[in-house]
């Protein structure tokens, strides 16, 4: 539902250059939610024009927006140069944790870190790399099973072997994600991965810009779009 009303909401503010208050109005969400969503995207004069009509306050207003989205821009910068120096010093647990995210991790928003894989090794391996590299609490890591009808039986016992595997405490553990089968299904699929799969979840912007720059550093590449 949450990607269906952002989709919505940037489709208002991109389209129509609505201002966020009607945005989150029309969306049915708080201003707060609305904000994030859309401050990526770059209005045009008309649209400019229209708000500033529509709110003799919208300059003040669009000035407090740009100093606000600059110094987050600011840090995001100072995170992946972080992240550049960390790639320098060449450790091979560092690198192999980059290169995992560059590979199955989540590159978009909402900005946090986000990986999922089926090989408990690989989870193991990464959980470790940002426990390793980040001053963070195992607490704060977050993760949870995507499974497929033929796990419910044994739900909790494959929730508690990703935590096994991740050796986080009970407190990570977030709601699974099942999968049911259609019922136009005419036999039951059976599920080749024996305990689905796993997601590690952790919601530090910081670390995520970081994991950027040293993916980009290790590779000797641009890509300035995972700084927005």
């Amino acid at each position: 539902m949450k990607t269906e009303e952002r989709e919505f909401a940037r489709k208002l503010r991109r389209e129509d250059g609505l201002p966020i208050n009607e945005i989150a109005r029309r969306v049915g969400v708080s201003k707060s939610s609305v904000s994030p969503w859309v401050r990526d995207i770059e209005l045009t004069a008309e649209q400019h024009a229209t708000l500033r009509a529509m709110n003799p306050a919208y300059n003040r207003q669009l000035n407090g927006w740009l100093r606000v989205a600059e110094r987050h821009r600011a840090r995001r910068l100072a995170a992946q140069q972080s992240g550049r120096e960390l790639a320098r010093r060449g450790e091979p647990l560092h690198l192999a944790g980059c290169m995992l995210y560059w590979g199955e991790g989540a590159k978009g928003p909402p900005h946090q870190v986000c990986f999922s894989n089926s090989d408990p090794e690989m989870v193991r391996l990464f959980v470790v790399f940002l426990k390793t590299y980040f001053e963070i609490d195992a607490g704060d890591i977050r993760i949870s099973s995507h499974l497929f009808a033929d796990h419910l039986v044994r739900q909790r016992e494959v929730e508690r072997y990703w935590l096994n595997v991740a050796d986080l405490p009970d407190e990570s553990l977030r709601k699974s994600v099942v999968n049911l089968y259609s019922r136009s299904s005419k036999r039951k699929r059976i599920n080749k991965l024996p305990n689905g799969t796993c997601q590690v979840v952790l919601s530090r912007v910081h670390v995520l810009q970081s994991i950027f720059g040293s993916i980009q550093e290790y590779a000797g590449f641009e890509r300035p779009a995972w700084l927005e």
